[in-house]
């Protein structure tokens, strides 16, 4: 059977290919690819974060030595939202890693309403092969078969759980992951669906003992804004404009969203609340403010809620370690980064927001 050639452009645009059951990497000029450049990127970017790192220590005393049992976690070119990755994913110890990821390209699938996995046995890493954690093949059997697609192509295409796993890869030599894509669904789906995920990680955790944090961490991946009235495929996402003024009241509009509805005691109301501001009730395919991770926050954050209630663990506690913009956060040197560089131009007529959300 042929494939459909849209699905065929976006393979052909693959950077490293997969091969031998490894998925490959979709994006090799914004993401690490090579040791010698997750190196120069680690030592650029936890140098640029330390001045924040000292003023959240100062803040959270327990962030000094804290591991987080969940996140929401950028997913841009480095040189841009840099700063911010380790600020979250230095705190992230557990062993094994469930990453919520953005599914971008759904729409080209005609995807929704369903949980999308992989089959691969590892994925590239710029130090290595990072491996699956046996725990993918463990959720898929305990979920019913109607949430489950496994898919490699879906998981291949997509960018936004690639560009953390250097980073857990960094700061955790040993760590495994599991990559769950979230694409269109509406609220009752998704509770429908993180009720079904909740529910089988809570008895594959008593199975095996488990706490979350210690042994199992959730991240969700997800940009916050993306603003302007250029190269947005046609569509102008300015609401405000796209003078200083319009930016600045679109980065409130995110700080608002971040701090009212993701940090502090995060729960359903406010994650309902997020997704209520970010989608079109009448059509999920439409946004109504443009984070990417209108479904993996608010699905994987559920996720965690439910989790550890389950588990009779305390309630999740939210902490924005940071907000920043490609127009605002210090690009890195390009120079630095051994053949890396950006993908999309960073001005007051087209940037993106980032947001860095731990929960302990």
């Amino acid at each position: 059977m042929a494939q459909d050639p849209d699905v065929q452009q976006l393979l052909d645009q693959v950077g490293l290919k997969p091969s031998d059951g490894q998925r490959g990497q979709m994006d090799t000029v914004g993401f690490a690819s090579t040791a010698e450049q997750m190196d120069a990127v680690v030592a650029l970017c936890t140098a640029n974060a330390k001045p924040r790192e000292d003023s959240l220590i100062s803040a959270y005393p327990w962030l000094d030595k804290g591991s987080f049992r969940a996140g929401v976690c950028p997913h841009d070119d480095y040189c841009y939202a840099g700063r911010l990755y380790p600020l979250l994913l230095s705190r992230v110890h557990a062993k094994r890693v469930i990453l919520f990821g953005v599914f971008h390209k759904a729409k080209v699938f005609d995807c929704r309403d369903v949980l999308v996995f992989d089959s691969f046995a590892r994925w590239h890493g710029p130090r290595g092969p990072v491996p699956v954690s046996s725990l993918r093949e463990e959720i898929i059997k305990h979920l019913p078969k109607d949430d489950v697609l496994v898919d490699n192509d879906m998981q291949q295409v997509e960018h936004s759980v690639e560009a953390i796993v250097p980073w857990l890869q960094a700061f955790n030599p040993d760590v495994e992951i599991v990559s769950i894509l979230v694409p269109y669904m509406d609220w009752t789906t998704m509770n429908r669906l993180a009720g079904d995920l909740s529910s089988a990680l809570s008895d594959i955790f008593h199975d095996h003992g488990w706490q979350l944090g210690e042994d199992v961490a959730l991240i969700c991946s997800s940009d916050a804004v993306h603003y302007g009235d250029v190269d947005w495929g046609g569509q102008n996402y300015a609401t405000f404009g796209t003078d200083i003024n319009g930016y600045q009241q679109a980065v409130q509009r995110d700080m608002d969203l971040a701090t009212n509805d993701l940090a502090g005691n995060v729960n359903s109301d406010g994650l309902h609340r997020f997704f209520e501001a970010c989608v079109n009730q009448d059509d999920v395919y439409e946004y109504r403010i443009t984070w990417c991770g209108r479904f993996s926050i608010p699905f994987g954050l559920s996720v965690a809620i439910d989790l550890a209630n389950l588990l009779g663990e305390p309630p999740l506690d939210g902490v924005l370690l940071d907000y920043g913009t490609s127009v605002s956060e210090a690009t890195l040197p390009l120079g630095e980064l051994h053949g890396m560089g950006r993908t999309a131009s960073n001005n007051l007529h087209h940037w993106v927001g980032y947001a860095a959300v731990g929960f302990r």
